[in-house]
This record gives structure tokens, C-alpha cells and sequence, in this order.
């Protein structure tokens, strides 16, 4: 796992192929459905994470900063990049 937010959607899709499958018993029906609820709050905290790195970088950029080295790389292939506000 490489914990971008590509990789965390997979995750996600993968707990609700689990959730889907018809073959399951009761039992891991269950197991799998208590798995999802951490899976679920774990994402949320880290989806509220980024947000909040967001925010942080869209203030830097208002005042002219370029936020660039201060967030970590939101997408494996690419950078993330605001421009910079010209002064």
C-alpha cells in the first residue's frame, strides 16, 4: 500500500465487494460489517485530514505563499500545486 487517496478508494470498494458478496454466512456477514464500520471512520478521519491540509494550503496561497512543499502528495503521479497569487 502506497496510503494515497487512490489507494484508500480501493480499499473502500473492496470492503463494499466483500459487504456484497452473496455467499457470505451470518457470521462473516457480521465480521465484515464490523470491519467496514472501522474501514469507514478510519477514511473519514483521514478524508477530514486532507480537507484540513486544503484549507491550510488555499490560506497560504491568498497571501501569496506558495503551499506546494507544505502538503504531502495527494495524487502518486502528480504534485499538488496551487499557483501562486501575484503580487
Amino acid at each position: 500500500m502506497k496510503n494515497t487517496l487512490a489507494d484508500l478508494n480501493n480499499h473502500l470498494f473492496a470492503q463494499l465487494e466483500r459487504l456484497s458478496d452473496e455467499d457470505l454466512t451470518a457470521e462473516q456477514i457480521e465480521a465484515e460489517t464490523k470491519r467496514g464500520t472501522v474501514i469507514v471512520a478510519v477514511a473519514d478521519q483521514i478524508i477530514r485530514n486532507v480537507s484540513l491540509k486544503i484549507q491550510a494550503a488555499k490560506i497560504l496561497s491568498d497571501h501569496g505563499i506558495d503551499p506546494s512543499r507544505h502538503l504531502m502528495n495527494l495524487d502518486a503521479s502528480k504534485p499538488l500545486m496551487i499557483e501562486e497569487k501575484k503580487r
